[in-house]
């Protein structure tokens, strides 16, 4: 029984009577209460939208290969592989890749590869294959043109054979004229035989959808929105008359994205749609195509702008840097995870720092609506608890941030002869990793350890009085202990016996005490910052320590040897 209970019970027996109605904090860190999600029909937004659907979510991530996986996709990527997970669906990958002018040679490759390394690891879709493939929009033409010809026969698109320069005229005079832009519907009138026969003929020509409403729709994160526009915006003059009427199907026969998305979310039963607000102003046209297939449209959820600290949309001059970037600089997966997630996703959590399998269980569609301030120190902040982790797990993940450091370390060169710099480097990170954000940084921070020129200056002493009994030279007095620190076998060489012989010392003062740590940190560092000195000399090794000692006490001449007297330590 938890013991901070049982002391409840002895003071209060009455509590005994419902031992399930309370858990101590101690106890909850370590319960399986502590780890279950609430229960999705128990959790509801206030507009009666619930957080957490309560039947399995197929969500889905259609990226196109024209540029590289960014911070902002990775966090859509994200938040809709995290409602599958919670609910127990899928989450699908599908390339957007009709627009083969502008895509990226090895886009698509390293966009597989940024997915993976990040750990967002799809069930449906290329690679991996599925039941609704295939994944890549540029193979399902034949599906699109299917479903377009569907809405030209069924009254609810129309071909239009308009050339470029008609249009292009048609945008000047409108233009001039100080009229809002749009399409006159010059083509709808066209009958369907005629249409057809010119169509088989070659006659190039795109397909439109006929517009004549946009519905509002529910969004889970603006909740009811969209105008309510009237697609036949009519005005007194004939030739003022304007129709939002989107192109569907373009001339080459390749479909726009708003009928690739509408068809392909269909044929792929995606429940939930998880998008950027850059779509929202598009998605009532959209709600007005899967009307006009007489389908159902799935729930849409538009996640907020990322912006800079001057309310800026980020680009690559400032943050918004594709995956490598961070992947490169020695982020961690699972840091850039969780700082994804922190961008727009409100939690009840009392801690930030999450992993990926913490976000399954936890997630909801609790999003805010305002633009979100990317902050780097957050980052920075959770890569340093998540290097804190994984040290202590002591898993994959910190065998990879091992041989990272050590592949950065051996770049640099000019290490210490013998030295085995994956060995360092693993008990380095166990004792300093607290202050880990990338192997530059962390290899700045403790080059100390891996070189072998420390380039010193001779020791200064920082205090003059450290209760000496003259005529000891104080300096000689700290390469003495320092030397009797050095008597400890190899075999007794570690933390707890540097830290119990450091403890024993009979110090003559307080003084003294401070001025050999900081002899010692001198001596063996060079003066730079790391962890303790029980640690510093374990990492070095019983070899190193006393070559660096000897060192030391060399580059300080006979100030040590020249006065005569004795140590007062009592």
């Amino acid at each position: 029984m938890c013991p901070v209970y049982s002391r409840m019970i002895k003071l209060r027996p009455g509590l005994l009577t419902k031992p399930s109605s309370w858990i101590c904090l101690q106890c909850r860190a370590n319960s399986s209460i502590a780890s279950r999600a609430p229960s999705p029909s128990s959790v509801r937004t206030t507009n009666n939208t619930r957080l957490v659907p309560d039947k399995p979510a197929r969500t889905r991530f259609a990226p196109s290969p024209t540029g590289y996986l960014h911070l902002g996709s990775l966090r859509t990527a994200l938040f809709n592989y995290l409602l599958a997970k919670r609910t127990g669906g899928q989450f699908l990958l599908r390339l957007e890749d009709t627009d083969q002018k502008r895509t990226i040679p090895g886009a698509e490759e390293r966009l597989y590869s940024d997915l993976q390394w990040a750990g967002l690891q799809w069930d449906e879709g290329p690679i991996v294959s599925g039941p609704y493939g295939p994944y890549r929009q540029s193979e399902r033409t034949a599906l699109y043109n299917k479903h377009a010809n569907d809405l030209v026969h069924s009254g609810h698109a129309y071909r239009c054979f308009c050339s470029a320069e008609r249009l292009d005229t048609l945008a000047r005079q409108r233009n001039q004229a100080g009229l809002p832009l749009g399409y006159d519907r010059h083509c709808v009138d066209i009958s369907t035989e005629e249409a057809e026969e010119r169509a088989a003929n070659g006659e190039a020509h795109v397909v439109r959808l006929k517009a004549d409403e946009y519905p509002k729709f529910k969004d889970f994160v603006f909740g009811t929105t969209g105008q309510n526009q009237d697609g036949q915006k009519k005005y007194l003059k004939t030739m003022n008359r304007v129709y939002d009427d989107p192109i569907l199907l373009k001339s080459d026969g390749n479909p726009t994205y708003h009928l690739a998305n509408v068809v392909d979310d269909h044929h792929m039963k995606i429940t939930h749609v998880i998008r950027g607000t850059e779509w929202l102003a598009s998605t009532p046209m959209h709600v007005a195509l899967y009307n006009a297939f007489n389908w159902k449209p799935p729930q849409f959820g538009h996640v907020p702008l990322l912006v800079d600290q001057n309310g800026q949309k980020l680009s690559k001059r400032n943050s918004n840097i594709d995956i490598s970037f961070y992947r490169d600089s020695g982020i961690l997966p699972s840091t850039l995870l969780n700082y994804a997630a922190l961008l727009g996703w409100s939690h009840n959590q009392k801690s930030e720092v999450f992993s990926l399998r913490d976000m399954e269980e936890i997630f909801t569609l609790k999003i805010t609506k305002g633009n979100t301030i990317v902050s780097p120190e957050k980052m920075w902040f959770l890569q340093k608890a998540h290097t804190k982790r994984c040290v202590a797990d002591n898993g994959p993940e910190f065998q990879k941030l091992v041989d990272d450091v050590t592949k950065a370390a051996k770049e640099r060169g000019n290490i210490t002869d013998n030295l085995s710099v994956n060995d360092t480097v693993k008990s380095l990170l166990r004792y300093d990793g607290g202050h880990f954000t990338t192997p530059a940084e962390f290899l700045d921070r403790n080059w100390s350890f891996f070189t072998s020129s420390l380039n010193r200056a001779p020791y200064t002493l920082t205090q003059p009085d450290l209760g000496l009994e003259d005529p000891v030279s104080p300096l000689a007095a700290l390469q003495t202990v320092a030397t009797i620190l050095t008597l400890v076998p190899e075999s007794h060489w570690n933390v707890e016996t540097h830290r119990a012989n450091l403890d024993c010392i009979p110090y003559t003062s307080k003084a003294f005490k401070k001025e050999l740590y900081h002899y010692l940190r001198w001596a063996l560092l060079g003066g730079a910052s790391g962890p303790g000195m029980p640690q510093i000399m374990e990492v070095l090794g019983r070899d190193e320590t006393v070559r660096r000692l000897t060192e030391a006490t060399q580059l300080n001449g006979n100030e040590g040897r020249n006065r005569r007297g004795r140590i007062k330590l009592d």
